[in-house]
Formats: C-alpha cells, structure tokens, sequence
C-alpha cells in the first residue's frame, strides 16, 4: 500500500512530537542517512516507537521520491543544437562547438588548436513563455572547472539575458559545480511571458552538449532573425580577449560590444598565444565580417610586434581591400607606472602600431582605425585582477572605450542594412 504525501507528513510530524531528537532536521541527506540515526531509536524505544520510526522513515523515502519524480516530470529538456549556434566564424568545425575550422588542426599550433576548443563567445537566442529555466552542460575540459584568479561562473558557467525592449537584461547564470555534466537553474519566479532569451556558453572551457529545461507546457522557439544582413565583428586576440578574468561568460568585454552595439560577434580570442602568425591570418582573411578588431599585443614582445604585425595586417587586407580593420593598443596594465618593465613595454609595442598604423593610413587604407591603450582601462588602478586581466568593471570600461571606433567602422555596414 502507498503512502500519500499527507499521511507521510502526518507520520513524519508525529515522530518529532513523541521525541525532539528524531533526526528529520535535513531531510536532503537522505533515507541512508535517517536508517543510521532511526536504528538506535529502535533499539531503546518501546515498540510503538520502532514502529513510528519505522513508519516516517518509509514516510521520508516516499516523499524523497515524489520529489525527485516532479522534478523529472515537471522539466521538458531541449537540446540547443538543433537552433542556430551564433559566435562560429566557420561551419565546418570538428565538434559542434568548436570555435577554428577542422581544416586548421595541424596548420595552426598545437596550443592554438587546443585553445579553439573553448566556448568564447559562443551564444545561443530562443524565444520561451516560462517562468522557470534551467541549464544542463557537459563541459570538455576536465581539469579546468575554474582558474586561481577566474571564478568558475565564467569558466565554465552559462550566463542567461533576456530582452526588455531595444537592450539585453541580465537574468541569471549557470554555476558549474564539477567537471562534466552540470545542471542548474538559470532563472526562476519570472512572470510567464513570451520573452527572447540570450544564452552565453562558457569562456575557458569547451562543452560537448547544452541542454534547456522548461516547464511543461512552456512555449520553446527559435528566436527571430536579429542580426539579418548584419556580418559579425570578428575579435583576434589574447587571454584578455577571451574573457580573462570575467566572472561570466556575458561580460568579456566582446560579448559587452555585442549587446551595445546590437551586433553579432566572433570571439577568436586565444590565451597567450595571439601571436599574429600568417597561418592565423590566412585564417582570418578567409571570413567576410563587417569589421576585424586585432588585440594581440599583450602576447607580442616588441620584436616580434616589429616582425609580424605589418605582414598580418597585409595578409588580411589583401583578401579583405574594403572591410574595415581595428588595430588596438596593448592595455595600460594598471601597476605599469610602477614597474619599469612592463611599462617599457607597453610603450615599444604601442608605438610600433602606431607608426604601423600611421603608415598604412599614408599609403591609401583608409578603412584603418584605431584604438588607444589609454581609452581601456580606468586610471584608479582597480579594474584588473592582477594588473593585466580586467574584473567586470574593467571590460565594461574597455567596452565603453571601444565603442565609438566600432560605431564609426561600422557606419557604412549600418547603412547598408537599413
């Protein structure tokens, strides 16, 4: 015979009254649990008591159950590779989520390769009525659930917008609690409207599925064709570039652009490796975006700046005579004023770019723009974790700082899409 929930919670409320030191405080530890704390009471109580026991101990397993029996009742699951995956510059990758082509194992380095594999900037948009959303990753990397100055939410996390209007709101995020499959509720309690949602997948970390989950009965469809005609701003760049040290995905100052601007974006950010070699801009010249923005400084080292910028910026231009190209200084690292080092630098490599830039200029590009290192970071020196990598509010100032370039390289492509 079964046990309703009523009777169960009679039963479990009888027990706590015939003793107060009946072990129901935290359920959540579950039946194992409640045996070992129940057997002694059995042993030294009268038999009404064993039987009571007894009975709140079945009480407890059949409400256990019938929870865990909602939860999988309650939440329609729904594979996100079946909408269209936005942040690929190619198609044609070895696994769904990659973020370089297949044809670029063994041209590029082996660390580059690697490096694709991660999420950065990759995004899914739907469009659902529920009042509760819940994400389910497996994420690819096993080791690297999170990084001593990056927390895991923007490691590895998901991080959930939703539209309000003519901008993106921030909703909710995804907090991974271990390496592969995780599972967590995005957002709760909303009012069930039809909403266009935007879901960022994990930063420094590859997934090989994502999954949504929905109430019952709640509406799931493919989100309207925002971005028609508009091609992507393609992002190369270092560790800053990919999102080091955001605390979630929707904060690495790419994907700040992309919801400022209301532009689809291609983060090919690589950490520590943006070393501006040709294979890479073969790659590169092969997209078609609106612009390209090249971030790679902070991985240069003034000689190699010297050897390598000038041919990588020809190498696109070549396939690319009109498509508008952003050069950006390296960052003004926050404690460069008081470490001699880093500051000499910052100051070769930029100035470098600059004559590089001012050449180019002279000689009739004049789809060329630019960004300076000052314009990214804030002068309070507390925007970074470590002088290199900004925090949240050092994106949100680089994004700020970037913008109006952005805007004015974009004009001709807002034009025509108008």
């Amino acid at each position: 015979m079964g046990v309703t929930s009523r009777e169960a919670a009679r039963a479990l409320t009888h027990a706590r009254a015939e003793w107060p030191e009946f072990p129901l405080r935290n359920p959540q530890r579950g039946p194992l649990y409640l045996v070992s704390m129940i057997l002694p009471i059995c042993v030294h109580r009268t038999s009404k008591a064993r039987w009571l026991a007894l009975l709140a101990l079945l009480a407890q397993g059949a409400l256990l159950a019938s929870a865990q029996s909602a939860t999988t009742e309650e939440t329609v699951w729904h594979n996100l590779a079946a909408l269209p995956l936005e942040g690929q510059g190619w198609a044609a990758t070895q696994q769904h989520y990659d973020r370089l082509p297949a044809k670029a194992e063994g041209v590029v380095r082996a660390d580059v390769w690697d490096l694709s594999h991660d999420s950065t900037g990759l995004r899914y948009r739907f469009v659902t009525d529920a009042s509760t959303l819940r994400g389910r990753w497996k994420l690819r990397r096993a080791d690297h659930l999170a990084l001593p100055h990056m927390p895991a939410t923007g490691v590895s996390g998901l991080d959930l917008y939703l539209r309000d209007g003519d901008r993106w709101h921030w909703v909710g995020a995804g907090r991974p609690t271990q390496p592969g499959l995780n599972e967590a509720t995005l957002a709760s309690g909303l009012k069930p409207e039809k909403r266009e949602y935007l879901l960022y997948l994990p930063l420094y970390n590859g997934v090989e599925s994502v999954e949504l989950g929905l109430p019952v009965g709640a509406s799931f469809d493919p989100a309207p064709d925002r971005y028609a005609g508009r091609k992507p701003i393609v992002f190369y760049g270092t560790s800053i570039v990919q999102g080091g040290c955001a605390s979630r995905p929707g904060m690495a100052h790419a994907s700040v652009l992309g919801r400022m601007l209301d532009w689809p974006i291609v983060n090919l950010g690589f950490s520590g490796n943006a070393k501006s070699e040709p294979e890479v801009a073969q790659l590169l010249a092969g997209l078609d975006p609106s612009v390209y923005v090249l971030d790679s400084l902070p991985n240069l080292s003034a000689e190699e700046a010297a050897e390598r910028l000038e041919p990588f910026v020809k190498a696109i231009r070549a396939a690319r005579p009109r498509t508008p190209i952003v050069l950006v200084e390296n960052v003004t690292y926050t404690d460069s004023a008081y470490r001699q080092e880093r500051l000499t630098k910052v100051v070769a490599v930029n100035s470098l770019l600059k004559r590089l830039f001012v050449k180019l200029k002279a000689g009739g590009d004049t789809a060329l723009y630019y960004v300076s290192g000052d314009s990214l970071l804030g002068h309070d020196g507390e925007d970074t974790v470590d002088g290199t990598h900004p925090t949240d509010l050092g994106f949100l100032r680089m994004a700020e700082g970037m913008a109006p370039v952005l805007r004015e390289a974009l004009s001709p492509a807002q034009n025509s899409v108008r």
